[in-house]
């Protein structure tokens, strides 16, 4: 795998969190890696450093500029909306058929490693009729699902499991992202997890203190799934 999308159950489930984990480890392996959000709502252009993509940008080393940004992240919207109900907000539409050349342009491109991350969940509407895993089948390429430790998260882990599989994705891996003082503990989450998961590896990320940056060995894992030492 040279090119990865990571998605996720819904959102606040450290979806980005994990993104720039995976970008620090795959650089400290030694790979050139490019980054793309292609497609932001929430996204305030003065606090544009901390907006998701500027800080996919910053864990790649680059500097997080509004020009940098917009060539990672063409499809900003200001609404921390599902992405059609945030263009809405804005007068504008998603063609979701620009998103997908716009990544695939990208990808034939790339000179080594390419990390996508998604916007919202897997499921989160692009239109009215598409959503991210249709964008997600449409590039062709391997998916990492972010989920939490939070009571419910086994039924919206396993439903997104199932969609992937129903539309022929390629899971590298899950990783559950511990929920901030959720009432299921996270070793219970990753073991139910396990067994349900038909084989996809899941990893389990304790949550980290904000100050500590998204470092843990768990990334390192993870690199070594999408990017084995061999084929480095």
């Amino acid at each position: 795998m040279t090119v990865v999308f990571v998605s996720a159950t819904g959102t606040e489930v450290g979806k980005t969190f994990v993104s720039r984990g995976l970008v620090r480890a795959l650089k400290s392996r030694g790979r050139a890696v490019e980054v793309l959000k292609p497609v932001q709502s929430g996204f305030d252009p003065r606090e544009a450093e901390g907006s998701d993509a500027g800080l996919l940008i910053a864990a790649n080393g680059e500097e997080p500029t509004l020009e940098r940004i917009a060539a990672a992240a063409p499809f900003r919207f200001e609404a921390p909306l599902a992405p059609h109900l945030a263009a809405r907000r804005e007068g504008k539409s998603i063609d979701a058929d620009a998103v997908v050349a716009f990544c695939r342009e990208r990808i034939a491109h790339r000179k080594d490693v390419m990390v996508i991350e998604g916007v919202g969940g897997i499921m989160a509407p692009l239109d009215d009729t598409r959503t991210v895993v249709d964008l997600i089948v449409a590039l062709g390429v391997p998916v990492v699902l972010v989920t939490g430790s939070y009571l419910g998260t086994l039924s919206h882990t396993l439903t997104a499991l199932d969609v992937a599989h129903r539309r022929g994705l390629t899971i590298a891996a899950v990783v559950v992202s511990q929920t901030p003082g959720g009432t299921v503990a996270l070793d219970e989450t990753l073991t139910t997890m396990q067994t349900f998961a038909k084989g996809v590896p899941v990893l389990a990320l304790p949550r980290l203190p904000a100050e500590v940056g998204p470092e843990h060995a768990v990334f390192d894992e993870l690199a070594e799934l999408v990017c084995p030492a061999a084929a480095a």
